[in-house]
């Protein structure tokens, strides 16, 4: 510490020339040496004259204390001051930077990064190679210069999963082979399987000291839907105080806008890190829910996603018996209603009308016998997932049905007759409920002393009998049995629908029962069995920091991994569908156990550095030459030759500087006028900013490389203050809080569309919207343009110019894939002439083309030309990286040269033209 500040040197031994300063300070003072008074009669004749020019004896002391100040500023300069200096010892070897990179790391990922930056200059400084590894994404191990890892940190990302043993196993087997280094490592704080291992083998390669936070991490349990309410449960690793946070329930109103449709309170208690609360929504908006997060927090943990197991279940309801008139208590169907109305959305008709609606459920009650065409059908229908509930009564019981052979739709073999106890004519007392075996739907359900059986079809025995049991009475009679049929079920209640034979419909039980049945029907609670030879295909995948991103080429995902249910790199957390079915898997399940973090005490273990080693060798320079212009001006000052000639002198060469200022800034201005530049318009967003900067650049390599453009170095275009002439192409990259153009800002821009210069509004959303304002930045672009004075707008057509001015494209893809690209209209009057494969278009270049698939952060690279940012998966990926390429050269092209490429197309015909 130095005067209360964190600061260290680089070189201590450099501070010994602070010693020499009091000797300067003597050796100063005696130069020049005092006057020797001497008595001369001729003086007198000089008394009264004044002398402008005047010299003091000795140099004041205030002068050279700033000259002691300027060479103790340089001494201190070349000793190498750091601020925040790291007190441990440096070392020697490599250095290892391993971070968990999960979704637990995500909501202080900048903080991380910063961290990790650095480390890498500490290791530079001290010249170490250093390696950084992911150990939710692990790779092989690199050592490189600090330095060149530094470029790449851009693109190391927090993955929306977390290392699982399995992983950090393999990892640990791999550095078997590597040579001794030390270890920092970046814990997201959160226990996990197969860590002591890999600490050990870090141990036996060096040092290693442990980073985490102390807040810990906090995720959002997926949601459960019972007794009529959305359950939503959060849990948090560290639970010291006590804490609320706040759930958001998100979907889209009837416009298709995302908006928060509505928010519940999760409260942790002092010591809980767990906390449970529950949501009444109306079914309609229960229907459009399509996510829930923890308000605040930023990570894949936080998000859980809506699937079919949460969406109001449709259920048909079928009797075959109407009872006597104004009896409503008879009917079969009248307990049904009025136990599914609160949960479910009911539809009644013949079964040959509700088949193609395509239900969740179908309620068959007292229906014994269907014709071979209805049950061919309800076949098909169940093959395909759906739920065929039927209820016993006197048809069924009456009937022949399932007697010798097990009916296609009845889950087992019934006795003829019935059976009835409790009666007038019967032996024995009526019987009750035995309690829910745990492997039954109905497990946990508490079952009511006063629910009794007087009546009830008999099942008949059966090997397979005991499998198919899912409820029974006391005396082990089955009471609720089911199979499997394709990825379908058939359920029987081997009662009636009605209190004729029992008093379950009078019941709670009878209601959390029919719930608890038609939550089969979700794919939420698929049985292994039944995903078991399916195929997933992705629709939406999460990333780190809980985003929503098109799954693009992502390959389909076997049902066996969808019902293990472990998330890694294969099995992303996100959307999945099979036909018409949806399944969410996410970061975390309601398995999922958060518990702090815990190391041996041999580990140290600190937090994230709240200030960053700085060196401040810099600034102790430019001091000691500001100190030394003072002491320049002030030898004038003390001479009595600051005034006339010599201020003049000193006045003219400032503005020399200046300048030499402004026209450094023309000749860069002459530059971009003389040759091609690309621009990108500043947002105020740094990191936006940096990759729309670094996008350009990769853009401008291709072009340089495989065209004859040769653009400078792309620029950052202020359009306040800059002037637009001079870029034919701006790249605007969309984001949600970025300020509105001035009214100057506006008319600039209208006369820069208008004068042949194009635009590419990027909304960067093309991954979780599509065009127009369902998205916060397609919002904001809608409020931009509107001061612009753009065109009728198109979706891009197939035979656009666009699509062959260098390359013949069909597709326009940037990091995400969407065909959402949107340009001028065509005139009214295109007209394809005959023989010619494209329309006569527009002459002139389009003023804007919109999209939002992210083109920038495709085509960024860093100084040395490497990617910055992933694109896809695999090979497939690097193909729609180079199409994004593609389509960049296509679009500068097109600016460039207008619809030369089109004009080509029909010069056939306008020889032809001029022939006649």
């Amino acid at each position: 510490m130095i005067f209360g500040l964190p600061i260290g040197f680089t070189a201590p031994w450099v501070l010994a020339a602070l010693i020499a300063l009091p000797v300067l300070w003597f050796i100063l003072r005696a130069i020049p040496p005092a006057p020797i008074r001497r008595r001369f009669p001729g003086v007198v004749l000089l008394l009264g004259l004044s002398d402008e020019d005047t010299v003091t004896d000795r140099t004041p002391w205030w002068l050279l204390l700033l000259r002691m100040l300027a060479v103790a500023a340089v001494i201190v300069g070349l000793a190498g001051p750091v601020l925040n200096p790291q007190t441990r010892e440096a070392g020697s070897g490599p250095l290892l930077i391993v971070m968990d990179g999960s979704w637990a790391s995500a909501p202080d990922w900048d903080a991380r990064r910063d961290m990790v930056t650095a480390l890498l200059d500490e290791a530079a400084r001290d010249g170490r190679v250093a390696a950084v590894q992911r150990l939710s994404a692990p790779e092989p191990l690199l050592f490189l210069q600090a330095d060149a890892w530094k470029s790449r940190l851009a693109g190391v990302l927090p993955m929306a999963w977390a290392a699982d043993e399995m992983a950090m196993t393999e990892f640990a087997k791999n550095l078997a082979q590597a040579d001794g280094f030390d270890t920092v490592w970046l814990s997201d704080g959160v226990a996990r399987e197969g860590r002591a291992d890999l600490l050990k083998a870090l141990q036996d390669k060096g040092n290693v000291r442990v980073v985490q936070t102390g807040r810990g991490a906090m995720a959002l349990m997926p949601p459960s839907y019972e007794d009529g309410k959305l359950v939503m449960r959060a849990q948090r690793s560290e639970g010291a105080i006590a804490q609320e946070v706040t759930a958001l329930a998100i979907g889209t109103d009837p416009g298709g806008t995302e908006q928060v449709l509505a928010s519940l309170p999760l409260v942790f208690e002092e010591g809980a890190q767990s906390s449970e609360n529950a949501l009444v929504l109306p079914s309609e908006l229960r229907a459009r829910l399509t996510r829930f997060e923890i308000a605040g927090v930023r990570s894949a943990g936080a998000v859980a996603l809506s699937d079919d197991s949460l969406r109001r279940r449709e259920v048909a309801l079928i009797a075959g018996r109407e009872d006597r008139e104004g009896l409503q208590l008879l009917s079969p169907l009248h307990y049904l209603r009025q136990a599914l109305v609160p949960t479910a959305d009911v539809i009644e008709g013949a079964l040959t009308d509700i088949l193609p609606a395509n239900p969740d459920v179908i309620v068959l009650a007292d229906v014994a016998v269907l014709s071979e065409g209805e049950t061919a059908a309800m076949i098909d229908w169940l093959e395909n997932g759906g739920l065929l509930l039927r209820f016993a009564g006197p048809r069924l019981a009456a009937s022949e049905i399932s007697r010798t052979e097990e009916d296609p739709l009845l889950p087992v073999r019934l006795r003829a007759g019935g059976r009835s106890v409790g009666g007038a004519m019967s032996w024995g007392e009526p019987k009750s409920l035995a309690p829910f075996d745990v492997e039954s739907p109905f497990y946990g359900l508490a079952v009511p002393d006063e629910v009794t059986v007087t009546a009830q079809v008999m099942a008949q025995p059966d090997p397979t009998l005991a499998d198919r049991v899912i409820a029974s009475l006391s005396d082990g009679t089955p009471l609720v049995t089911r199979k499997a049929v394709g990825q379908g079920h058939v359920v029987l209640v081997h009662v009636t629908a009605n209190a004729e034979w029992s008093g379950l419909p009078l019941s709670g039980l009878f209601v959390q029962m029919l719930d608890r049945l038609a939550i089969l029907s979700a794919v939420g609670e698929e049985a292994d069995t039944r995903l078991a030879g399916t195929t997933w295909q992705p629709l939406k995948v999460l990333d780190g920091f809980g985003r929503l991103e098109d799954a693009q080429t992502l390959p389909g995902v076997a049902g066996e991994d969808l019902a293990e249910g472990r998330v890694g790199p294969t099995l992303r957390p996100g959307l999945y569908r099979d036909g018409e079915k949806v399944l969410a898997m996410h970061a975390v399940d309601a398995e999922t156990d958060l518990a702090p973090a815990t190391w041996p005490v041999t580990v140290p273990v600190e937090g994230l550095r709240g200030a960053v080693t700085t060196d401040l060798s810099g600034y102790f320079l430019a001091a000691a030459l500001v100190i030394l212009a003072l002491d320049v001006m002030a030898s004038l000052f003390v001479s009595g030759r600051l005034w006339g000639a010599r201020v003049a002198a000193v006045a003219l060469a400032l503005m020399v500087t200046a300048t030499d200022g402004f026209a450094q800034q023309a000749s860069v201005t002459a530059g971009h006028a003389q040759e091609v530049v690309l621009g990108h318009v500043r947002t105020g967003n740094r990191e936006v900013d940096d990759i729309a900067l670094a996008g350009l650049r990769g853009l401008s390599n291709v072009l340089h490389f495989r065209t004859s453009v040769e653009p400078e170095d792309p620029v950052t275009v202020d359009l306040e203050t800059d002037e637009l002439a001079f870029y034919p192409f701006l790249y605007w990259p969309i984001t949600p809080d970025q300020p509105s153009p001035s009214r100057e800002a506006y008319a600039k821009l209208n006369a820069y569309l208008r004068s042949g210069g194009m635009i590419l509004f990027d909304t960067r959303d093309s991954d979780v919207a599509r065009f127009g304002a369902s998205s916060p930045t397609g919002r904001k672009l809608q409020k931009l343009a509107a001061g612009l004075d753009i065109p009728p707008l198109d979706p891009l057509p197939e035979d656009h110019v666009l699509t062959r001015t260098f390359y013949l494209l069909q597709d326009f893809p940037g990091r995400y894939m969407s065909r959402d690209v949107w340009v001028e209209a065509a005139p009214a009057d295109a007209e394809k002439i005959e023989g010619m494969p494209f329309r006569n278009l527009n002459d002139g270049v389009t003023p804007v083309v919109i999209g939002g698939n992210d083109w920038g952060a495709a085509w960024a690279v860093d100084t040395r030309g490497n990617t910055l940012f992933p694109v896809g998966r695999g090979r497939a990926g690097e193909r729609q990286r180079e199409l994004a390429y593609r389509f960049g050269v296509n679009l500068i092209m097109h600016v460039l040269t207008g619809n030369y490429k089109s004009d080509q197309v029909h010069v056939p015909a306008l020889l032809d033209r001029l022939g006649q």
